[in-house]
């Protein structure tokens, strides 16, 4: 169950609920999140929560039978809104644009990219300064030093940041810099990585791990939530199957699935699901239609010149019209009330 408690509680109102509440052979663990505390119970006995729904403290009581509790829908309907500031938020009823190189490679080349977003209106940047690489001899990325360039050059554009972080040690050096911290695929199931996002009051984008179920995924954004940071967004970037002809296999089946179990934001990764440019717009737009709240692909001046992933890249051309194309499909999305 999850009990959702009144911030005027008194520590003596609590400890009364909590000692309850254990009486019926339920677990009980706090949470404290930057806009609630909550006491998440854990037991297989059968329980009336009318015997304590009406106990002064509590705001709201919910039996959540999904193993994730927090970020359940079956506790939280209405949808979660991440507001970035400035008015660019991703959340439900929308269509967050995230776009950017796989890799920050140097100035000259964050210039080019921002000047591409702010023509195309595009509000986020996706890039990499940490970069988890399968080979240890290719390029793995600038840096904190990188990430400082491009948060200065952002900030001029009014673009917001979403970077990869890979581990413990990273956060609180990359934190005055990034507006999404991103986990990777490798990561997904790093524990110690989310128990530390947890801590931490900002967004954080989880991927979908390279052969990770929906359950796990959910899992994962459990771990961040319970430790702190209510600030979740979930990505489906394909999954490794026994298919060759692509990168990875993109579950779209993911999309409706994960917006029906959670009440967290979902992203659409085209580049990565398939790997191959000349089919990422047509999967993006299927994403959207799937009923995803945004979409995050790869964009290079020059594709085949890229340090990392060109092969998955869009050029400015293709990108530009990408972007309009996923307006319009969510317009048309909207039209037949597919939201």
């Amino acid at each position: 169950m999850i009990i959702q408690l009144k911030k005027d509680i008194s520590d003596k109102q609590k400890d009364a609920l909590i000692a309850e509440v254990q009486q019926t052979g339920y677990k009980i663990t706090e949470v404290k999140t930057q806009l609630g505390d909550y006491l998440i119970g854990i037991g297989k006995k059968d329980f009336d929560i009318r015997k304590i729904g009406q106990k002064e403290g509590i705001q709201d009581i919910h039996i959540v039978s999904d193993e994730y509790k927090l970020v359940s829908k079956k506790w939280k309907v209405a949808p979660t809104t991440i507001d970035l500031g400035d008015g660019i938020c991703i959340k439900d009823g929308d269509m967050a644009i995230i776009a950017g190189p796989c890799s920050i490679e140097s100035e000259d080349q964050i210039r080019k990219v921002i000047g591409h977003l702010k023509e195309n209106n595009i509000k986020m940047m996706r890039g990499g300064v940490f970069k988890p690489r399968s080979s240890p001899y290719a390029f793995r990325g600038l840096g904190l030093d990188g990430l400082k360039l491009w948060y200065e050059l952002a900030q001029e554009a009014g673009i917001k940041i979403v970077t990869e972080v890979m581990q413990v040690s990273q956060i609180e050096e990359m934190y005055p810099y990034v507006d999404i911290y991103q986990v990777g695929a490798r990561n997904t199931q790093n524990f110690n990585l989310l128990d530390e996002l947890g801590k931490v009051d900002k967004a954080v984008m989880i991927k979908r791990g390279i052969s990770g179920t929906i359950e796990e995924l959910l899992q994962s954004a459990e771990y961040v939530f319970s430790g702190g940071n209510e600030k979740l967004i979930l990505c489906e970037r394909g999954i490794r199957t026994y298919e060759r002809a692509s990168r990875n296999t993109l579950d779209l089946n993911a999309v409706p699935i994960l917006k029906a179990k959670s009440h967290l934001p979902v992203i659409v990764d085209p580049s990565h699901g398939i790997g191959l440019r000349e089919y990422v717009t047509q999967m993006a737009l299927a994403g959207v239609m799937a009923g995803a709240d945004g979409i995050i692909y790869e964009t290079h001046e020059i594709p085949e010149k890229a340090y990392s992933d060109g092969q998955q890249t869009l050029d400015f051309g293709q990108s530009g019209l990408l972007s309009d194309c996923i307006r319009k499909t969510f317009d048309m999305r909207k039209s037949f009330d597919l939201l």
